[in-house]
Parts: C-alpha cells; structure tokens; sequence
C-alpha cells in the first residue's frame, strides 16, 4: 500500500520530547546535536527538561518539533534501513512543512533549523502580543463555508481570515482579535462551538505579511533542491517537486491558508495513499487522518517502539 510520512505542527510540543529517542538511537541524538550546533543554542535540554513556557514559545517550539520529527526519519533511516524514498509523499502541518522538506532532503537540517527560529521570530515581530488572536471553530456542522460566514462578520471591524481548514468539522480563524471576537458569536449563532486558542501571534493571516517579508528574504539565500518524495504543499494541497515553487509557496504559507483537509483528501484520493506514518511528537494528525480518509491507516511514530513495529510491519 502507498505510504505518506506526515509531520506534526506548533501544538505538539511536549516537555520531555525527543528523550527516549536520543537515549535508545545514536542518530536521534545526532539530529539533536546538529540542531543545537545550528542554533547556538541548548534547545534539546530545553525539550528534555523544560520549562515549559519556554518550550512553548514559537521561536523555541518550530524547531524543536522539527529535530523530533527529523530524530524520526534519520532513525527510521539508519538503524532500521526505511528512507524516505519509501513514501509516495510527504506532507506537513504548517512548520511541519519545513519538518517534510528537510526530511526528504530538499533543506539541509541546519538551514531548516535555522530557518525555523527565524520564522518564529518573524511571527512573533509582526504582530504586538495581545492585539492578533485566533480561534478553533468544531462541531458536526462546522465546514469552510461556515467559517468564511463568520470570519466575514469579523472582517468588518478589522483582519479575520480561515487560516487553517484541518479536519471535518474544525477550521481555524486568525486576525486583529476585535475581528476575531466578533467571528466567535457568529460562529456560535451559526452552530460552531467556539474556542480562542492560547496563541502568540494570529498565524496564517495578511497580519503575518511583515513575517513573510523576512521569510522571503531568507528563502531567497537558503539552499533548496527537489526533494527525494513530492512535497503536498499547505497553500495549494498539491504535491511539488520544484525548488523553485517550494521556494514561493513557503512564502505564501505564511499568510495564507493551511488546507490540511483538501491535502490529506488528495493524499487519500489522487494520491492513492492508504497508509499515513506521522513522524514527531504527539498523535494529532493520526486523529484528523482516520477521521478526514477513515479507510486509510494512520501511525503515529515517536517513541522507540513505534519505530521498531512500523519497520517490521512494512
């Protein structure tokens, strides 16, 4: 069956991330170190130990969810002899993007490491704390159509846009937060339930733009070549090959919408994918998977154990 390696987004982080993985594999340790080396920074005692706040913070979490995801592949890789040339695509939620790019050795791991601290700042720059907001729109009824409904009521006090289509029955608003405020009572009279997401920043909406100025800048530098699967990219929810477009379409995902739904829907359909691996911390996009291609198989990969089962069972 055709395989797909998703990597998992800003939500994921977990204090204590990675440990198991550095303490059983030589490899994950590696990526651990190659991230810190990129950085100057101590990022991986950061995630074993904490604090949390600190781990949460975009800047800290972008590449941290990363060199998990990436502590995965090289493992998977090296010790277990599965390459990323055994998926059909890979795919990612946001930074998990990046996460899929360097994976399937398009970025270098220190240039997507660095990248990802950048985008993190950028994020946070753009927008002064406390004036953007996002929030979670869930329920049965709950679809794009409902979500563009209310994020039009928002619009007319200030920015409020989709930002994330991510699964049936959840998209994600972002904006100026009087836009977004007034985008929740009308998701709740249209029958959404409406929850305000503890963010930093309004992600993935035209505030971002500043951010997306400094991506450009950087991506116009960064060293990009085609990857060893196609890339299904956030903005277009189409798989890529192209250096050139991954170079654009990072840009555009700044301040444009992640469709996770349509992409897992391609994935599932066009794509003919009937096995989604999910490679880093948490479990998140194994739960939209089974429910977005409910015929499909979706693994989460982020302990010894699991990589030891998947290996043996492909």
């Amino acid at each position: 069956m055709s395989l797909a390696f998703i990597f998992p987004g800003q939500g994921s982080q977990a204090v204590g991330m990675g440990a198991d993985l550095a303490e059983a594999f030589a490899s994950a340790r590696e990526v651990f170190q190659e991230v810190d080396d990129a950085l100057g920074q101590k990022l991986f005692a950061l995630m074993r130990e904490g604090p949390e706040g600190d781990l949460t913070l975009t800047e800290n979490a972008q590449p941290a969810l990363m060199a998990v995801s990436l502590a995965v592949t090289r493992t998977l890789e090296k010790e277990f002899g599965v390459g990323i040339e055994k998926a059909a695509f890979v795919a990612g939620h946001s930074l998990g993007e990046y996460s899929a790019l360097a994976a399937a050795g398009a970025i270098s791991l220190a240039d997507t490491a660095r990248l990802l601290k950048l985008r993190g700042q950028a994020m946070q720059r753009a927008v002064p704390v406390g004036a953007g907001a996002m929030a979670s729109l869930i329920g049965p009824k709950t679809d794009v159509a409902l979500a563009e409904a209310a994020a039009e009521a928002g619009s007319k006090v200030g920015v409020c846009v989709v930002a994330n289509d991510n699964n049936n029955g959840n998209v994600v608003i972002s904006g100026d937060k009087a836009a977004v405020d007034v985008a929740i009572e009308k998701a709740k009279e249209l029958g959404a339930r409406a929850i305000p997401l503890n963010v930093s920043a309004p992600f993935h909406c035209p505030l971002m733009q500043p951010a997306a100025d400094e991506m450009a800048q950087a991506l116009a530098s960064a060293t990009i070549i085609a990857p060893r699967a196609p890339v299904v990219a956030n903005v277009t929810a189409r798989p890529t090959l192209d250096p050139e477009e991954i170079r654009r379409l990072l840009v555009e995902q700044v301040t444009g919408r992640v469709r996770w739904r349509e992409s897992m829907i391609w994935l599932a359909g066009e794509g003919g994918v009937a096995r989604f691996a999910e490679a880093g911390a948490g479990k998140v996009l194994s739960g939209m998977a089974k429910r977005i291609a409910p015929d499909a198989e979706a693994t989460p990969l982020n302990t010894p154990a699991d990589l030891e089962a998947f290996a043996k069972g492909l």
